[in-house]
Parts: C-alpha cells; sequence; structure tokens
C-alpha cells in the first residue's frame, strides 16, 4: 500500500511530503486511516536537536482515526472501530503498567526510534526504512501500529476535536490533577501556555484550584487561559511571583507546572522560588538532554520541604484517561473546540509549525483529504 506523509529527513530541516511504501499490519499490529492529527510541540524538537530520533522519521505523534484491518492477535479493536492514538504505548504487563504507571510502560523506551515493539519498521521508501514519531507516524494518511497505541473511543464523538486527547489535553491537565495533586483551594501557577499549558488550566480549574495564575510572554495565550478558567495572566514570572505573594499571605504557591516549550534553567528557578512550604513543581516540557535546568540552593527545597517532580502524559493511564477526559468533553466539563486555532492540510506542515512557533495558536489541527 502506499501512503503520503510528512518527513523529517535531518535536524535543521523542513518537513518533506513523500510517498511510501506501507506494510501490511502485522501480529498484534493494526492499518488505521488517520482522520486528525495535531500539531504538537515534540515534534519541533526533533527539527531543533533537542531530542535524538533516528531519521528518517514520519512526523506527528497525536493522531485519530478509524481502523482499517487488524492482524492476527488484535483483541482491542476491529475493523470500523474509531479510535485516539496514545502516543505512550501501555503493553498492560510490564512492571510499570502492571503497577499502574502506564506512561511509562517498558515500550515507550523505543518511541524515538519509531520502530514498532519487534524493533522493525512499518515505513518504507528508496531502499529506506522511515520510522514513525512515537510508533505513530501520524503525519500520515495511513500507519501500521501497535494495538498498544490505540484507544476505542465513542463513535459520535469528533475525531478532529478527539485527536487532541492523545497527547496534549491529559498531559497538561493530568500534570495539575495526578502530578501536581493540586486540591480544592490550592494556588497554582503555570508557566507556558501553549497546547499542555493550556490544559494544566483545565485540570487545575477542574480540581478546585483557588487561583490560576499563567505566565507566557503572548498576549493572545494569556486572554485565552483566561477565558479556560485562570485567574490572573503575566508576561514575566517576576511580576506573577509579585502577585502570587500578594495572593497567599507570603505563603507562595501549592504547586508550579512548568509546561514552556523548551525548558531552561531560568523558568525552574522561578518555579521554584513561587512553591512555599511543601510545594510541589511539576516539570512537564522538555529541554535538550545535555541541558543542566535545575540549579537552586538545596537547603530551600530541604528546609521547605519542597518537591521537584517530572510528568511524562500528565502521569495518566491512556486506556482510562483518554476516555475519561472524552466523556468530560461530551458532559460539557472539558473545553476541546476552543482549544483548536487554526486547521491545516497535510501540505501545509510546515505552515502550521511556523504559526506554532510565532505565537499564533493554541493548537494547530491537520485534517487529512482520505
Amino acid at each position: 500500500m502506499k501512503t503520503k506523509a510528512a518527513v523529517l529527513m535531518d535536524v535543521h530541516k523542513p518537513f518533506e511530503i513523500m510517498e511510501l511504501d506501507l506494510d501490511a499490519p502485522g501480529p498484534g499490529e493494526v492499518l488505521i486511516k488517520y482522520v486528525a492529527s495535531g500539531l504538537c510541540h515534540s515534534d519541533l524538537h526533533l527539527t531543533d536537536g533537542d531530542l535524538p530520533p533516528r531519521f528518517p522519521m514520519v512526523g506527528g505523534h497525536e493522531g485519530a482515526g478509524i481502523i482499517e484491518e487488524v492482524g492476527v492477535g488484535v483483541t482491542k479493536v476491529k475493523p470500523g472501530d474509531h479510535v485516539v492514538c496514545s502516543f505512550i504505548p501501555n503493553c498492560g504487563t510490564c512492571r510499570y503498567c502492571s503497577t499502574g504507571r502506564q506512561s511509562l510502560c517498558d515500550v515507550g523506551a523505543t518511541i524515538l526510534d519509531g520502530c514498532m515493539p519487534d524493533g522493525t519498521y512499518r515505513f518504507h521508501g528508496g531502499g529506506n526504512d522511515f520510522g514513525g514519531m512515537c510508533m505513530l507516524g501520524t503525519f500520515s494518511e495511513r500507519a501500521v501500529i501497535s494495538q498498544y497505541s490505540v484507544v476505542k473511543v465513542d463513535e459520535w464523538l469528533p475525531l478532529d476535536k478527539a485527536v487532541l486527547v492523545g497527547c496534549g489535553v491529559p498531559t497538561g491537565w493530568g500534570s495539575a490533577v495526578y502530578a501536581g495533586n493540586v486540591r480544592a483551594g490550592d494556588t497554582v501557577v503555570i508557566y507556558g501556555i501553549g497546547g499542555i499549558g493550556i490544559n494544566s488550566v483545565q485540570g487545575a480549574i477542574h480540581a478546585g484550584a483557588k487561583y490560576v495564575v499563567v505566565v507566557d510572554p503572548v498576549s493572545m495565550k494569556r486572554d485565552a487561559a483566561l477565558k479556560f478558567g485562570a485567574t490572573h495572566g503575566f508576561a514575566d514570572a517576576a511580576e506573577a511571583q509579585e502577585k502570587i505573594t500578594e495572593l497567599t499571605w507570603g505563603q507562595g504557591a501549592d504547586c508550579a507546572i512548568v509546561t514552556v516549550g523548551t525548558v531552561d534553567e531560568a523558568v525552574v528557578s522561578s518555579a521554584i522560588g513561587a512553591v512555599g512550604k511543601g510545594g510541589t513543581v511539576i516539570l512537564t516540557g522538555l529541554s535538550s538532554p545535555e541541558a543542566f535546568t535545575i540549579h537552586w540552593p538545596g537547603i530551600d527545597i530541604t528546609l521547605n520541604e519542597k518537591t521537584i517532580k517530572g510528568s511524562l502524559f500528565g502521569s495518566a493511564n491512556p486506556q482510562y484517561d483518554i476516555v475519561r477526559l472524552l466523556r468530560l468533553y461530551d458532559a460539557g466539563q472539558l473545553k476541546l473546540d476552543e482549544l483548536v486555532t487554526t486547521t491545516y492540510t497535510l501540505e501545509q506542515v510546515n505552515e502550521g509549525y511556523q504559526d506554532l512557533r510565532d505565537g499564533k495558536n493554541i493548537r494547530g489541527v491537520i485534517l487529512h483529504d482520505n
């Protein structure tokens, strides 16, 4: 089978549109026709060299579509099922899945290679094997992926909105609800209001936070956060710190969530300084593996019992939380439609990412014309 895809050939190169050969699904695999794909900042980490993938790579790790064919042994889905893909596969049986930490599934160790769990590839072209970002490659009209990566969803849900629950929504929402353990009456500060940060706002509000302070230099994003329930918005961390001190009578925030596009030492230091005694700092955004982004006096962390915690996929469970969040959306208790700023065709993928860099979008979505 042939499929059109947007491919990265190397760092600092734009996506190229090309036709690839696609294998039939093997044991435990499914053929999916993608309907929509989210433009998530994590793919920019590949082009910018912050993450070390194996090239060439079909981009895209936030996808929703319809199952067209299943391989031997597939039990989770059948042809015709509507699914949202999880960028973190979950096998259900490894040490982490079996202890309720599906976001750390061992199968996810190869997502930057883009290969299947058996180490082989399903995209091919010009004598090369092409990986799929996070074992998915959602910037392709069709893909063959593992059943570990799909979650069946209700057929009446619009896939062009449901697609956002494959990465950005649970990552942000869970960073507040699960990793941050935000509780009623808490004060929360969120650094960076993109596709993840805006959903940290939703999660904090859902958990009952009294104050949700957001920090982002882009006024459009601050305004959007206020519409999603944030109580205060600031362009820089120093202004936010002054307000947090006022709101909490000098006690500091209960939780700080770092969701900027590329994490650096300055924003992490601001977050640690913003939380008070017993406060928690959640590091959700990514940076280069060589970057040392935490540099803070240990005595403050010790004497004030502060916690610094990483969070992948919002520390959520893909099989449960993707369905859970979509049912909250269906009940009018979670905003998805309002997240989408602009839609694009596959051929406009580079334009979409330039808009993301320019701060024009909360979320951009590719609609596949197939």
